[in-house]
């Protein structure tokens, strides 16, 4: 089987983004099929190509997967028209290879929605099988924080939906809200809905393996030595709700809790914001750094003491979003606080491996960070078994990865009986 797999943000592990479709890609070759990999040029991305590009594209063989990477580079500070047109962009190029080119399945995974149009045409126009996967409800989470307000381009984008869930063969959902949501308007029925969670990648985090240490920062190093280190890792955006941290930073710095340290590793557009916050605040005990590697975050989260889930306070997020964040924690053995409410959070309160705390109050945020700090190694670990326990028994990235390869097959078979 053929397996053209779009991803707009595709990234190897190199990259500083999630690697499920890098993994998932390599699970289908494993499995004796071929993928071909159109993406984007992400801005934390690394696709594995190096040569440069000739007539907005270049191609090459990554680990086995045929990746085809359009030049037409993303960026978190991109506002929204901006980002429209690049989506766009992308959608106009990728078409004509979905037009003209070969393969057996098309499979899309959002966001942006937008990728489900080359997956209405190869249904229409070359009778080929496509898998929809939903990573966000759009326009759902865009609608709810307000990015999103004229009501002709939400109306474009609910078209699209449906448009998208009418003629996908089969539905992915990353969470259980995404499911029922994927599900509501009853064009793609329930039982051709699979829920896959983002999975957790064990292997790279769980390595004890010593790490070339010039990957990371000397200040995060130092950190990680000397403070209890509070970290968060992933899009520093509007979505992600930063300023609640730094809340409790406040807090904390207030009482004269000098040893616990908030570091924040990743980029977006609200990250100029948040550190002119720190700045002017005189919080020092706030640091923000680059985004790195995955190889190299595994480092840096298996030396921290928690990790921050962190959205912000809104009801279409809480059963909405599949965070890729949680689930390196996890992956690491690292306890997690969640500050929103939710499936995520419904997860740490029943395997206990973490805290959660009610939206909006840096007070209970900072006594849960000053709890944490005081815990003993013993008691840190018990927190941290149950993390790492979650991630092997719930989200093993190769049970997840086989479920995947199973969808695709079955789609596949169906097809061409």
């Amino acid at each position: 089987m053929r397996v053209l797999y779009i991803h707009q943000y595709f990234t190897t592990a190199q990259g500083a983004g999630g690697t499920r479709s890098y993994e998932f890609a390599k699970a289908l070759i494993a499995r004796g099929h071929s993928v071909t990999m159109l993406c984007g040029s992400a801005q934390r991305g690394v696709t594995g190509l190096t040569q440069p590009f000739s007539k907005d594209k270049r191609q090459g063989l990554v680990e086995g997967i045929e990746v085809i990477e359009i030049d037409l580079a993303y960026s978190n500070y991109d506002g929204f028209f901006k980002r429209a047109l690049k989506f766009m962009k992308f959608i106009y190029k990728t078409l004509q290879i979905v037009l003209t080119g070969k393969y057996d399945l098309l499979y899309a995974t959002s966001t942006p929605l937008t990728v489900a149009i080359p997956g209405i045409f190869a249904k229409i126009f070359r009778r080929k099988p496509f898998v929809l996967e939903i990573r966000d409800l759009w326009p759902e989470l865009p609608k709810a924080m307000g990015v999103v307000k004229n009501p002709l381009v939400l109306s474009g984008l609910g078209l699209l939906e449906r448009m998208a869930y009418r003629f996908a063969d089969v539905g992915v959902g990353l969470s259980p809200g995404i499911c029922e949501g994927m599900a509501r308007f009853g064009t793609l029925p329930k039982d051709k809905i699979t829920l896959i969670p983002n999975g957790c990648d064990i292997e790279i985090f769980q390595k004890n393996e010593p790490m070339d240490e010039g990957n990371i920062p000397l200040l995060l190093r130092e950190l990680l030595a000397t403070k209890f280190t509070v970290v968060f890792c992933g899009a520093h955006g509007l979505a992600n709700g930063l300023d609640a941290a730094l809340d409790a930073a406040a807090r904390l710095q207030k009482q004269g809790l000098h040893h616990i340290a908030l570091i924040f590793i990743g980029d977006g557009k609200s990250k100029p914001q948040l550190m002119e916050r720190v700045k002017k605040e005189a919080l020092t005990n706030s640091y923000f750094f680059d985004p790195i590697a995955k190889t190299a975050l595994s480092w840096v989260l298996q030396r921290a003491g928690i990790g921050m889930m962190l959205l912000k306070n809104i009801p279409a997020f809480y059963y909405g979003t599949s965070p890729n964040k949680f689930f390196d924690y996890i992956a690491s053995g690292l306890p997690v606080l969640n500050n929103y409410p939710g499936w995520v959070a419904e997860l740490i309160a029943e395997t206990q491996c973490g805290i959660v705390v009610p939206p909006d109050a840096s007070e209970a945020f900072a006594n849960a960070l000053i709890d944490f700090s005081k815990l003993s190694k013993t008691q840190w670990q018990v927190f941290s078994h149950r993390a790492l326990q979650l991630a092997k028994e719930r989200f093993n990235r190769e049970a997840l990865s086989a479920k995947f390869v199973m969808v695709c097959e079955q789609v596949y078979d169906q097809k061409n009986r």
